[in-house]
């Protein structure tokens, strides 16, 4: 892990949403070592269930072939860490945004964290990504389809199980895809 070996060949690709949404799982999943993390045990009860949070940000390379690496970040979902967010989002190809299709605040964060990418990095190519929609009893994309249209391109969005590593990977290949 550690620095691209080839700089001139690297893409930057980030994970960004709120604490719970599958970003390190999702990087986890599709880097082929563990990646660099900065979780910390939850010390303020942020979200039931979840043991750990990322107070930096996840970091790992994903060898792409032809010498290209991609290297993924993950953004901490917290707003007390929103510091990290221009340092990180700068110079990404591109930026998916994780959700937690449980979460009752979805549409406002998938409004919120539209907003940050787009103010962060504009010319980022950029998707969405909805998580635990197995565990929704009635799960519909349409409103999310509203806010991913609000006055711009809209802005394509899939669902995935973060832990599985095909998934994982089929969302960032419709990524590149948007990219190119």
């Amino acid at each position: 892990m550690g620095a691209p070996s080839n700089p001139e060949q690297a893409v930057k690709l980030v994970f960004a949403g709120p604490v719970a949404a599958g970003k390190s799982t999702a990087i986890r999943s599709i880097t082929d070592g563990e990646p660099i993390s900065t979780d910390v045990p939850v010390s303020d009860g942020v979200i039931e269930g979840k043991e750990t949070t990322t107070v930096a940000l996840d970091y790992s390379v994903v060898k792409l072939g032809q010498g290209t690496e991609l290297l993924v970040y993950g953004l901490p979902g917290q707003d007390h860490f929103a510091f990290m967010r221009p340092i990180v989002l700068n110079g990404a190809f591109g930026v998916i945004v994780l959700l937690d299709g449980r979460d009752p605040a979805l549409l406002e964060h998938c409004r919120s964290w539209i907003q940050v990418v787009t103010e962060n990095a504009p010319n980022a190519a950029m998707i969405v990504g909805i998580t635990h929609t197995d565990l929704v009893h009635s799960f519909s994309l349409e409103s999310l389809r509203e806010v991913a249209r609000g006055g711009h391109a809209p802005i394509p969005i899939f669902t995935f199980d973060a832990r599985k590593r095909e998934e994982a990977l089929q969302v960032v290949r419709a990524l590149i895809l948007c990219a190119t």
